[in-house]
C-alpha cells in the first residue's frame, strides 16, 4: 500500500510545474510531520495541567508567557522574547443579582458573573429595562426611559424583528447603556444549560463606570416571563472586584528571511496565549494560540526556509481589549517596522481549519485558492472554500485599523465547544488531536507558500484607503460605538 501511494504521488509530481513539484514535496513533509510529530494537543493540556487558565496579569498569565518562551526557545527560536506592555489588570471577586416583584415577600436571585472591567465595587437598584437583543435600535426605541434604569439584553440576535442584522459586541451594548444613562446591564447568555460566560464589557479596556453582568439563558428567559406574569421589576446589582496596574507580555519568535530583498517584508502569525478564568481556555484560546506555537515547531524541525520573515507572535491581553496587538502595532509604527508587515494571520478559536478568510482582498483570496490547489493533492480534506470576510473584536483588528492585510484559517467548532466560550465549560476535553493538528498543518502549508511567493497583493493601505474599506464594509458604526474611529465623524 505504502509503494501504490509513494508510485502514485511520483506520477503526480512529474505532472506540475518545478515550483509546484518542490511546493508539493514541502506539504507532504509539513503533512508528514504533524501527523507522526504533531505537538499541539500534547503542549496545551501539558499547560493547562500545569497552570490552568492564563487570565493576563494574574500568576497564571506571567506562567503562561514564560512557559509560551520556554517552548520556542526548546523548537530552537534562540532569539524568542516578550515585548512588554502595561494595563489595568481586572480580575472578579463577588457578584449577585436580586429581583424584586411588586408582590410583597415574592423576590428572586440568579447566579451571575461580572463582566469584565465592571466597577471595583458597585451596588445598584432600579427597575429592569427588557432592551431585547440591545443594538442601538433596541436602545434608541427606550430612549430617555432608560435613565437610572437596569437594563437587560441578549448577548446574540434572538428576535424576529433583528433576524439577518449584525450583532454587537457585549462591550458595545454596555456603551451604548452608559450612554442612555443606564445604572447597570445584565446580559443575557444563549447557550442551554445554565452556562454563564465572561468577557470584556469596556470597547477601551478601562473600567467602565456600571456594573455589568452576566446571567444564563435560562435565568434571561426566567426574568422576562416574571416580568411579563407580574409587571415591572427592581433589580439590585450587587458586585466588587479587583483592578490595579501591572505588566504583561507579548511573546515573540522569529524566522528570517533569507531573500536579500523579500526578507525586509514580514509575515506576522499569531494567536492569544491569555484566557478568561472561569474555566481553563482551551477552546478559547488553547485552540489557536497553541497551534501558532506548533506551527513555528514544524518550520524548525523541517529545517523550513522562506524568503521572507515570519514572526510567530503569542499576544496576551486580548480577553481585556486586544491590549497585546495593539501595544505590538503602537510600537511598529514608531519604528516604522509596520510598513514591512506584508500580512497578519490571525488564529482565534480556529479549529479544525479547511480553508482561509482573505479580509477583503480578492487577489489575496485568488492566490490563496490557486495554493490551496495543491494543498488538496496532499488531503482532500483541505476544502479551499475561502470566505473573503471583514469583521472586528480580535488581535487582527488593530493591524487592519492601520492599513495591513489581515486573513485567518477558517474551519468549525462543535457546538458544545462554541457554547462553552468564554465560559465556565471551557475546558480540554472539549479540543480534539486530529481537529487541532488541522490547523497546524494546513496553516504552515498556507503560511510557508505566502512567505515564498514573490510577490503579495498584500500592500498595505494609506490612512484614506483604509477609513474607505472599513465604510464599504460597514464596520463605521461600529468602531465609532467601540471608540476606535481614528477618522472624522
Amino acid at each position: 500500500m505504502r509503494r501504490f501511494l509513494f508510485l502514485a504521488l511520483i506520477i503526480l509530481i512529474s505532472a506540475t510545474s518545478s515550483k509546484d513539484k518542490d511546493r508539493l514535496l514541502i506539504f507532504q513533509a509539513i503533512n508528514q510531520d504533524v501527523l507522526e510529530n504533531g505537538r499541539a494537543y500534547e503542549t496545551l493540556e501539558d499547560a493547562i495541567d500545569r497552570i490552568g487558565h492564563r487570565l493576563t496579569g494574574s500568576v497564571n498569565g506571567t506562567l503562561a508567557e514564560k512557559y509560551a518562551l520556554n517552548k520556542l526557545k526548546e523548537y530552537g527560536y534562540d532569539d524568542a522574547h516578550f515585548q512588554e506592555f502595561e494595563l489595568e489588570a481586572w480580575s472578579r471577586d463577588k457578584a449577585s443579582l436580586h429581583i424584586d416583584t411588586n408582590n410583597p415577600g415574592v423576590s428572586f436571585s440568579y447566579k451571575v458573573v461580572s463582566l469584565a472591567h465592571s466597577p471595583v465595587n458597585a451596588f445598584v437598584s432600579g427597575q429592569v429595562i427588557d432592551v431585547g437583543d440591545g443594538l442601538k435600535e433596541d436602545f434608541e426605541a427606550w430612549g430617555d426611559a432608560i435613565k437610572d434604569k437596569i437594563v437587560l439584553a441578549n448577548i446574540n440576535i434572538q428576535t424576529q424583528k433583528n433576524k439577518g442584522k449584525r450583532n454587537l459586541h457585549r462591550s458595545e451594548k454596555t456603551a451604548l447603556a452608559i450612554e442612555y444613562g443606564a445604572k447597570g446591564i445584565i446580559i443575557a447568555n444563549n447557550v442551554e444549560g445554565g452556562v454563564l460566560l465572561t468577557g470584556t464589557a469596556s470597547v477601551t479596556g478601562n473600567l467602565i463606570p456600571i456594573p455589568a453582568i452576566c446571567v444564563s439563558l435560562e435565568a434571561g428567559q426566567s426574568i422576562r416571563k416574571v416580568m411579563e406574569d407580574v409587571g415591572p421589576l427592581k433589580a439590585t446589582i450587587d458586585m466588587t472586584n479587583f483592578s490595579q496596574p501591572l505588566k504583561a507580555r507579548n511573546v515573540i519568535a522569529t524566522l528570517p528571511g533569507t531573500d536579500k530583498k523579500l526578507s525586509k517584508e514580514k509575515i506576522i502569525i499569531g494567536g492569544h496565549l491569555d484566557s478568561w478564568d472561569l474555566a481553563t481556555g482551551a477552546v478559547d484560546n488553547g485552540l489557536g494560540s497553541f497551534s501558532v506555537m506548533d506551527i513555528a515547531r514544524v518550520f524548525k524541525s523541517l529545517n523550513l526556509k522562506t524568503k521572507r520573515t515570519v514572526e510567530f507572535v503569542l499576544f496576551m491581553g486580548e480577553e481585556q481589549g486586544l491590549l497585546g496587538s495593539k501595544h505590538m502595532v503602537r510600537e511598529y509604527d514608531k519604528t516604522g517596522e509596520l510598513n514591512q508587515v506584508s500580512l497578519m494571520i490571525n488564529l482565534d478559536m480556529t479549529n479544525n481549519a479547511h480553508s482561509f478568510n482573505c479580509g477583503g482582498n480578492q487577489a489575496l483570496s485568488d492566490l490563496m485558492t490557486k495554493i490551496g490547489k495543491t494543498m488538496r493533492q496532499v488531503d482532500t480534506t483541505y476544502t479551499n472554500v475561502n470566505r473573503n470576510w471583514v469583521g472586528l473584536h480580535s488581535d487582527h483588528q488593530p493591524f487592519m485599523l492601520s492599513g495591513v492585510q489581515v486573513a485567518a484559517p477558517i474551519g468549525n467548532l462543535p457546538p458544545k465547544a462554541f457554547g462553552c466560550y468564554h465560559a465556565d465549560c471551557d475546558h480540554f476535553d472539549l479540543v480534539s488531536k486530529s481537529e487541532i493538528n488541522n490547523n497546524v498543518r494546513f496553516t504552515a502549508m498556507m503560511l510557508y507558500a505566502l512567505a515564498n511567493e514573490k510577490k503579495l497583493p498584500t500592500k498595505r493601505m494609506s490612512s484614506t484607503e483604509t477609513r474607505d474599506f472599513l465604510i464599504k464594509h460597514n464596520l463605521k458604526n461600529e468602531l465609532i460605538l467601540g471608540n476606535e474611529w481614528k477618522w472624522e465623524l
